[in-house]
Parts: structure tokens; sequence; C-alpha cells
């Protein structure tokens, strides 16, 4: 069964980047659809981007539209999410998660039924 770990998170200046990983096992990821989701403090768990099992179709929610870029890596089994010219609003935990498909004209993703949320990275964008 397909397992997922989030990793890359850190401490950085509004303004920065970082790279979060996610890193999968037990499957390919080229059979699933994933999702990058985020919790902020107090705040519901939210949708961030999302790719198709294909990798063909990507979208975002859209305070992080031209700031966010998800890709992936099928010889890594790793899918990626490029975050640029962060904001303290970005501050949140950050999880990635199979879901049940991604379309450029829905949003937002859904978790698929199989399989639980990770421990997340904890990202923190503060001066």
């Amino acid at each position: 069964q397909l397992q997922l770990v989030e990793s890359g998170g850190g401490l950085v200046q509004p303004g920065g980047s970082l790279r979060l990983s996610c890193a999968a096992s037990g499957s390919t990821l080229v059979n699933y659809a994933i999702g990058w989701f985020r919790q902020a403090p107090g705040k519901e768990r939210e949708g961030v981007s999302c790719m198709s099992s294909v990798g063909d179709i990507t979208n975002y929610a859209d305070p992080v539209k031209g700031r966010f870029t998800i890709s992936r890596n099928t010889s890594k089994n790793t899918v990626y999410l490029q975050m640029n010219s962060l904001k303290p609003e970005d501050t949140a935990i950050y999880y990635c998660a199979a879901i049940n498909y991604c379309l450029g004209y829905r949003w937002p993703p859904v978790k698929a039924d199989f399989g639980s949320w990770g421990q997340g990275t904890q990202v923190t964008v503060s001066s």
C-alpha cells in the first residue's frame, strides 16, 4: 500500500523559498493523483496543490498560484512542492496525500479513502 512521507519544511523569512518533498513507498506514484495540503493553527486543513496520476494536470489554490509549483520525479518516486515568495500566511504544517483526482476545473482536491495522514512538515515564515 502507498505510504507517503513529507520533508523539507523549516523556518524561512518572508520572500524566501522552500522545497518540500513527498517520498512514496509501497507503490509507484504514477498510479496515484497526489495533493499537497496544509493546516495552519486554528484553521481547517486545506488543499494547496495537486497533480494527476499521469502528471499532465496540475492545479493550485488561489492564494498560492504563481508562487508554488508542484512537480515529481518518477525515478525517485517523489513529489515536490516548490514554494517561492513565501508569506507569513503560508505558515502551516504541510501534508501530501493520495487524492481521488486532480482536475484543472475542479477544486479542492479530496483525499482518497485509503491511507491516513502523515506527520507532515512544518513551514514557518517569519522575520
